[in-house]
């Protein structure tokens, strides 16, 4: 419990590494749901220099799905290359430069820039290796 606020928190690092968390609210498709928790244990060389596709809603083929229609990717991308993402009509994604510096459609980001993108396909191309992370989702 945080002194004074009355916030509980789950999130704790026993280890002796780093650990960083991107603390991400996303609101099923409707009320009542009862919860669900998951973990999947992910393989880096998963998304090295190739979209890996984690979250999905329910009738995705993820390997974790929610009750939204939401897609979750991460990609780790090797500097000086280029890799491209449609984000369709009537569709939006959130980008997060978790780690390094790319370029989306000519605008640049650094680590921990975001950028909301709306119907439009992107292309990123990485300034230095760089860890990123999209969510698509209804617009």
């Amino acid at each position: 419990m945080s002194a004074g606020t009355g916030v509980y928190h789950s999130e704790h690092n026993r280890g002796k590494d780093l650990l960083r968390l991107l603390q991400i609210w996303i609101y099923p498709d409707q009320r009542d749901y009862h919860p669900v928790y998951e973990d999947y244990k992910f393989e880096w060389v998963d998304r090295s220099n190739k979209w890996f596709h984690m979250i999905s809603s329910k009738s995705g083929d993820a390997p974790i799905k929610i009750n939204q229609d939401m897609n979750i990717y991460s990609l780790e991308l090797e500097k000086g290359k280029a890799i491209t993402f449609p984000v369709n009509v009537g569709r939006q994604a959130y980008f997060v430069q978790i780690e390094g510096s790319s370029t989306i459609n000519q605008i640049e980001l650094d680590h921990q820039d975001a950028l909301e993108i709306i119907s439009e396909d992107i292309l990123i191309k990485a300034k230095e290796t760089s860890h990123m992370l999209i969510l698509e989702m209804r617009k």
